[in-house]
C-alpha cells in the first residue's frame, strides 16, 4: 500500500475580488488537475478540471471578456 500522502492545496483567489467577496472562485494548482471552488463556501465541493481545460478557459476569459461579462 502507498502511503505517501498529497501535499495540501493552496488556494488563490482573485486580487480582483475585492474585500467585500462577491461572486468568486478559488484556483488551487494539483499534481495533475486544477481545483476550483466557491470562495464564499470553502469547505463546499471543489471542481477538479484538467491543466489543458483550465488553460482554455483562462485564455477565452482573456480573449472574449464580453462572453464573460
Amino acid at each position: 500500500m502507498n502511503n505517501i500522502t498529497a501535499p495540501p492545496l493552496l488556494w488563490f483567489k482573485s486580487s480582483h475580488s475585492g474585500a467585500e467577496g462577491g461572486q468568486c472562485v478559488e484556483v488551487a494548482a494539483g499534481a495533475d488537475a486544477v481545483h476550483v471552488r466557491d470562495s464564499k463556501v470553502t469547505s463546499g465541493p471543489a471542481l477538479r478540471v484538467s491543466p489543458n481545460a483550465w488553460t482554455g478557459l483562462v485564455r477565452l476569459a482573456a480573449t472574449d471578456r464580453e462572453y464573460f461579462l
